[in-house]
């Protein structure tokens, strides 16, 4: 027998029996890990491995170990055999696969398990562009970012058994990395609720700690609710806001939603009357950072989609820019009804926009552009023509660009008298209003006036008297005048 044909027949009675096994009616193992294969460091995990009812010992093996991670008999009924880790280490953390014995030899390895340890590093950011709210069917982006340079960040949907989505950590001018995930579309049929971590390219299974939860409302076409403010849209620091939402759908459920936040405020349905519901979200005591626009979205407990969203409310804060404004009435702060008169905003320093509020008025502030002029910043609020309706005690505030919801200290408060009709005689002075005492001198002076006008008239007539008696007791001296 020639040496080749030797080395052929030892290699094929070496890997003959191997063969056998592999192609033999024994199906190759299956791996999994609870309470799942992503784990916080510290946490308890049992990995479990599934063959045969023929098999009489489970191997478990971790990627580039030489030796066997463990060996454990089977559990009866014999078909699968337990794995404990009482406490999760980045030691444990790896790529695992298993095998079982039978009589006819080694199984097959299973397919990998990637089991990953979370809590080595502090925690990324998540948020939703532009908004955690999104219109049914429709789409968005999350972001995932941090301040540190890590390789690759991983998006993580709750319930959901598929693969974590993973991209490479793209760095921004400001110096963070971030990575962009594309979601959608989104629909009601389920929960949208996600996490995201990062992790350095040499170490894949051991990851940060998770962001915060960010949860994704779609909303539908159903009716949108209302949000008003209990306490009027411009409060000062300290002060307790409430903000109601409420519609006659008779929702069961009422989320307010911040813009620029990444989360948002759940609370049940009250029914204060039939057909009517509402929910109060108490949000005091405020600071500055309360200040912006709000949103509010209904829901019914046999869905999940949301209402459409109701109109926004704006929280201002004032007293965060010290600078002064003042507030006057041109051409004075008593009108007639009918007539014209505008209230004018003004600040020797730079605002870009005026806000006129009216005490006890269930509006929004009015909002006007500032426009420099006389080296002054003002702006004009023309009112015509008025009503007793306009009547009421005004203030006004400056704010800037930069952050829209923050607002000065308020003008003096100006009170704005409205009185009488215009068209008449009978007009009330633009002045302040008139005293007794200066009425009852109007009056006498009047009456000087007439007693003076009926005298002379009273004179004209006695002339006139004596002239026609004159003229009957000497016919002759008038016909010869």
């Amino acid at each position: 027998m020639t040496p080749a044909l030797t080395a052929l027949l030892c290699l094929g009675l070496s890997l003959g029996p191997r063969t056998r096994v592999q192609a033999g009616p024994f199906p190759k193992p299956t791996l999994w890990a609870e309470p799942g294969s992503v784990i916080s460091w510290g946490s308890p995990v049992t990995i479990w491995c599934q063959g045969s009812l023929e098999a009489q010992e489970y191997r478990l093996d971790k990627e580039g170990s030489p030796e066997p991670l463990d060996r454990n008999n089977p559990l009866e009924p014999k078909n699968k055999a337990r794995f404990s880790i009482p406490s999760m280490t980045q030691h444990h953390a790896g790529r695992y696969r298993c095998h079982y014995y039978s009589s006819a030899g080694w199984s097959e390895p299973s397919d990998p398990l990637e089991l990953v340890m979370t809590g080595a590093y502090s925690k990324p950011t998540l948020s939703a562009l532009p908004s955690p709210v999104v219109a049914s069917g429709g789409n968005m982006t999350l972001r995932c970012g941090s301040q540190k340079g890590y390789d690759h960040f991983v998006l993580m949907k709750e319930g959901e058994h598929q693969l974590p989505r993973t991209l490479d950590s793209q760095q921004l001018h400001s110096g963070g990395f971030q990575a962009l995930f594309p979601v959608g579309p989104v629909t009601p049929s389920h929960r949208w609720r996600f996490t995201c971590y990062y992790y350095y390219m040499n170490t894949p299974q051991v990851w940060s700690h998770p962001s915060d939860p960010l949860e994704i409302l779609p909303s539908g076409v159903s009716r949108k609710p209302s949000l008003l403010t209990l306490q009027g849209p411009v409060l000062a620091p300290g002060q307790s806001l409430t903000l109601q939402c409420g519609s006659d759908v008779g929702y069961d459920r009422f989320v307010l939603y911040k813009e620029g936040e990444r989360d948002f405020l759940q609370r049940p349905g009250q029914q204060p009357q039939a057909g009517l519901s509402q929910a109060n979200f108490t949000l005091g005591p405020v600071s500055p950072s309360h200040g912006g626009q709000y949103r509010c979205y209904g829901a019914h407990n046999l869905s999940s989609e949301w209402s459409a969203p109701s109109d926004p409310l704006n929280i201002l804060m004032a007293g965060q820019i010290y600078d002064t404004v003042s507030l006057s009435a041109q051409p004075g702060p008593t009108v007639a009804s009918g007539e014209n008169v505008t209230l004018l905003c003004q600040s020797w320093w730079q605002f870009d926009t005026f806000l006129l509020t009216k005490e006890g008025a269930a509006h929004p502030p009015l909002r006007l552009r500032s426009m420099y002029g006389a080296h002054k910043y003002q702006a004009e609020f023309p009112m015509s023509p008025v009503t007793s309706a306009h009547a009421g005690t005004y203030r006004c505030y400056g704010s800037r660009s930069s952050n829209p919801y923050l607002l000065s200290h308020p003008s003096e408060p100006l009170e704005l008298m409205v009185s009488g009709h215009s068209g008449g005689s009978s007009l009330p002075p633009t002045g302040p209003p008139s005293t007794p005492a200066s009425h009852a001198k109007d009056y006498t002076v009047e009456n000087l006036i007439r007693m003076g006008m009926a005298g002379l008239v009273l004179v004209f007539l006695g002339i006139l008297l004596f002239e026609a008696q004159h003229s009957q007791r000497n016919p002759q001296d008038a016909a010869g005048r």
